[in-house]
């Protein structure tokens, strides 16, 4: 079945243990996805992810934890090392994926995909790069991006729109 342009349930990509997961998967559920490190002054942000994740998911909301080593090296560690990491500090159960990269030649597909649709506020002038760790994107049921977020942005404060999002269709 082909998708609508805007949709990002044709992409793929692999999990922490290597399987690999088509976002089709994910149909129906609005979704929250933020590229993650370990080693970050937003690190933090993984316990307001989960929070939202629990508070929402029965809902139909997922967050999607797509670790990046790319800025600062704040993600040097291996996928079991990330894994255990997140589930210790923060009780991480939301799914974590493979390492990726989110910007330049080698730039996941999704990522590519997800900055074409909502490219920031500086997009025309940076290609849409993604500026740091923790930026958020948000899609809707359809899996059309409706919002991106800067690295500083809270996750709780994502709860009114999270919760307008989820009311949709």
């Amino acid at each position: 079945m082909d998708e609508p342009a805007g949709s990002v349930f044709g992409f793929s990509a692999n999990l922490l243990d290597g399987s690999a997961i088509r976002l089709e998967e994910f149909r129906s559920h609005v979704l929250l996805i933020v590229n993650t490190a370990s080693r970050c002054s937003f690190t933090p942000q993984y316990a307001g992810l989960e929070a939202l994740y629990r508070d929402y998911r029965d809902c139909g909301l997922v967050v999607l934890g797509f670790p990046c080593n790319q800025f600062g090296r704040q993600e040097p560690g291996s996928a079991a090392e990330i894994g255990a990491f997140c589930e210790k500090n923060y009780g991480v159960t939301f799914p974590l994926f493979a390492k990726i990269e989110v910007n330049g030649p080698h730039a996941h597909p999704l990522y590519r995909f997800l900055k074409q649709q909502k490219p920031g506020a500086l997009g025309f002038l940076t290609g849409g790069r993604i500026p740091w760790n923790f930026a958020k994107f948000l899609t809707d049921r359809a899996g059309r991006v409706t919002a991106r977020y800067s690295p500083a942005t809270q996750p709780e404060t994502l709860r009114p729109v999270l919760e307008k999002l989820l009311a949709g269709p």
